[in-house]
This record gives C-alpha cells, sequence and structure tokens, in this order.
C-alpha cells in the first residue's frame, strides 16, 4: 500500500501534522489554497481536485482552517462535502482535526468521547454536522472516517489569534494583559504538535476509525497560570493576567468580527472547560509534550 499522506490546510495544525508523518518516513503532500511555501496548489471546495490529489493515498487529512472565523457557516460546508466525497471516490482514510465546540457547555465542565454534540451555537451546530456526516458515511461503509478534537492551542506557532500565544510578546515586555472570559477557571490547552501526532496516528490505526478521539493534552491550567507558566519557562517574571471586561466585548463586537463571534464561546472561558484525554493515551501511548516544554515553545 502506498505511503502517501494528502493534508488540506498548511497552517500550524496541518505542519505538524506532516512533520509528525514524516518522522515516520511517510511520503507527504501539504496542500493550501495558494500553494506558496512548498504547498500544492488545490480548490479545497473542488471535489475532483481533492479526489485527484487523494488518489492512491493512505489519508486525506482536513487540516482547513476557513480564513474568516465569522463566515463558517457559509465557508465550512463546501469544503465538508468536498472531502467527504474526496475520501468516497480514493478510498483514502478522512482524518479530520477537529475542535470542542459541538459540545457546548458541559455541566461539570469535563468532556469525554462520545459526548453528544448538542452545542446551539452557529459554529458549533456547523462543526457538529460535518462530524455527524462524516460518521454517517462510515457506518454506511462509504467511507472510513475519524475525528481528533484538541482544545485551545498552545506550542510552537498556533496563530495570533490563539487565546495564550497572543498575549506573549506583551507579556515578555513585563506588561499587564487582558484575556477573554475569565482569567481563573481551569482549562484544558493542547500542544499543537500533539495534536499532529494524534492525527498521524489514528490515519493509519484500523481500531481507531469510526469515532472521536480527544489529543494529548496536559492537566488544566488557568489563563492566568498558563500566561506565567510560558514566562517562567524562560525565566521571566510573572505578570497581571487581567480579564477583558464583557462591557468592552459588547462594545466592540458590532466592529470587530472576531469578537463578535468570540461571544458565542465565551461559556468556554467563564467556568471550567476541560479535556479528557485519557482515551488515546490507552489506546495508542500517546502522551502529551511535558507541560514545561510546551511553555517554551509558546515562548518563542
Amino acid at each position: 500500500m502506498s505511503e502517501r499522506h494528502v493534508i488540506i490546510g498548511a497552517g500550524p495544525v496541518g505542519r505538524a501534522t506532516a512533520a509528525a508523518l514524516e518522522e515516520r518516513g511517510a511520503e507527504v503532500v501539504l496542500a493550501s489554497r495558494s500553494g506558496v511555501n512548498g504547498t500544492t496548489a488545490v480548490d479545497a471546495t473542488s471535489a475532483d481536485a481533492l479526489a485527484h490529489l487523494a488518489d492512491g493515498a493512505v489519508a486525506l487529512y482536513n487540516c482547513v482552517n476557513p480564513p474568516k472565523y465569522d463566515k463558517w457557516p457559509e465557508l465550512w460546508p463546501p469544503v465538508a462535502e468536498a472531502l467527504l466525497q474526496a475520501a468516497e471516490r480514493s478510498g483514502a482514510v478522512l482524518v479530520t482535526a477537529a475542535n470542542l465546540y459541538p459540545y457546548g457547555p458541559v455541566s461539570d465542565g469535563l468532556m469525554r468521547e462520545g459526548m453528544p454534540d448538542s452545542a446551539s451555537g452557529k459554529k458549533a451546530r456547523v462543526r457538529a454536522k460535518m462530524t455527524a456526516d462524516a460518521f454517517a458515511a462510515h457506518q454506511a461503509g462509504l467511507v472510513r472516517a475519524v475525528e481528533v478534537r484538541g482544545s485551545d492551542y498552545m506550542g510552537a506557532g498556533p496563530g495570533d489569534y490563539a487565546h495564550v500565544p497572543r498575549v506573549i510578546a506583551k507579556a515578555l515586555q513585563g506588561k499587564t494583559v487582558s484575556v477573554v472570559g475569565g482569567a481563573d477557571q481551569p482549562h484544558t490547552w493542547t500542544d499543537v504538535c500533539d495534536m499532529g501526532r494524534a492525527l498521524a496516528t489514528v490515519a493509519t490505526e484500523e481500531s481507531s476509525w469510526g469515532r472521536v478521539w480527544h489529543a494529548p493534552s496536559n492537566a488544566p491550567r488557568t489563563q492566568a497560570e498558563a500566561v506565567n507558566d510560558v514566562l517562567a519557562s524562560v525565566g521571566a517574571k510573572p505578570v497581571t493576567v487581567k480579564t477583558m471586561p464583557n462591557a468592552l466585548l459588547t462594545l466592540a463586537a458590532p466592529f470587530v468580527p472576531i469578537l463578535r463571534e468570540l461571544r458565542e464561546t465565551l461559556y468556554q472561558f467563564t467556568s471550567p472547560y476541560i479535556m479528557d484525554s485519557s482515551a488515546i493515551a490507552e489506546a495508542f501511548g500517546l502522551e502529551p509534550t511535558p507541560w514545561d516544554e510546551v511553555c517554551r515553545h509558546t515562548a518563542g
């Protein structure tokens, strides 16, 4: 069987997955809209283009990150449908990088695989439908599908919009930083490289297919703890971590699309938000990167 793996999406998760696969000696095709920086150009809404790219591949990875956070209901469905069709035509395992949005608020704050996708937010419903459609096709024998969900990213290069990484440059200057929701609620953080390792692992483990897995992640830390843990990892002094006033979020939301969209997921930071990743450790021996190392990578 071919050892070629096709990754759609060349952001931090796509590149982390490519690195994990290359460490295993796999041939990797990393594709993006633009086709720059060594990637293959592809239209992720074209089932024909994706099927052609994935022909003969072991797995087809959905590591897409739509360019506009506030346009998920418009941007995600055609991509998800094209990837599903491409997996069916090519025979490649469909491996999806996903988030925890579909669960919605959980009474005890602890998310485990197998819980219902019961969130009511529009972005959560989009992701939940993608999951449901993929597993319905899997159950029907049309595709082989598996999904890995991670929490908010830390580590090397998760992007300027990631909650902790976005404030680190300012914190390293010794300045007070502001976070959304609450600075004192326990929260799970996923190293982007651990997400990549999880995706690369489940792609070729037949026993993993047909279900959701949680990426290996460390014990929860509050936003304030996480920020100051990052500083401590490089010998910097702690800073004050404040919560962005809800009134400011409300006032700015009409003018800043990403702030407007954050109101839907604010509950993730105002209550405990904890992901249990013990299943993937027990099944495949995947443990999270040590927390201090995660923090050093986040510091850059």
